[in-house]
C-alpha cells in the first residue's frame, strides 16, 4: 500500500493545485501533497537536485498527477524522462489536465501513462474524480516496489 507515501502535484495553475489539495482533504486522503509549478521543478523533485538537494530520492511518491501544459519543461518531457530514468520508471503518472486532444491522449499512452484523466470543470465533478484516483492509486493498486 503507498498509504504514507506523497503525492507529486505537478500543476502551473495554484488554483487548481488548491481545488486539488481541498477535494483530497475532503475525500479523507492524508497523504503530503507536495505541489510543484513547473516541468524542470517535477524533475528537480524527483532526482533530487536543484532546491530539492538533500531529499531522500528513495522516498519517491505514491503517484504523481501530471499536468501536460507546463512552463519550463512540458508534461509530456516530464513523463518521457521519468520512463528513460531507472530509478523513476515504475512511479505511477497520472496526466490530470483539462486537455482532451486526442493527441495529448496518445501520446501519453505512447510514453507510458499509468491513466489519463481530463479535469472536469464541476467542482463536485473534480471533488469525486481527486476521490477517485486517491482510492485507486493509494488504496487499491498495489505499487510496484521501488527500484533500488
Amino acid at each position: 500500500m503507498n498509504s504514507n507515501r506523497p503525492i507529486l502535484l505537478v500543476e502551473d495553475n495554484l488554483s487548481d493545485a488548491d481545488l486539488t489539495r481541498r477535494a483530497l482533504a475532503k475525500g479523507h486522503i492524508s497523504n503530503d501533497l507536495v505541489v510543484v509549478e513547473d516541468g524542470q521543478e517535477a524533475l528537480d523533485y524527483l532526482r533530487g537536485v536543484g532546491a530539492y538537494t538533500g531529499r531522500a530520492i528513495s522516498e519517491t511518491p505514491s503517484v504523481v498527477l501530471l499536468d501536460l501544459k507546463l512552463p519550463r519543461v512540458s508534461g509530456l518531457e516530464v513523463l518521457r524522462q521519468i520512463r528513460a530514468d531507472a530509478r523513476l520508471r515504475r512511479i505511477p503518472v497520472v496526466i490530470l489536465t483539462s486537455s482532451k486532444e486526442e493527441e495529448d491522449i496518445a501520446a501519453g499512452y505512447d510514453l507510458g501513462v499509468n491513466s489519463y484523466v481530463r479535469k472536469p470543470v464541476d467542482f463536485r465533478e473534480f471533488q469525486t474524480a481527486i476521490e477517485s484516483l486517491g482510492l485507486y492509486w493509494l488504496i487499491l493498486n498495489e505499487p510496484n516496489p521501488p527500484v533500488r
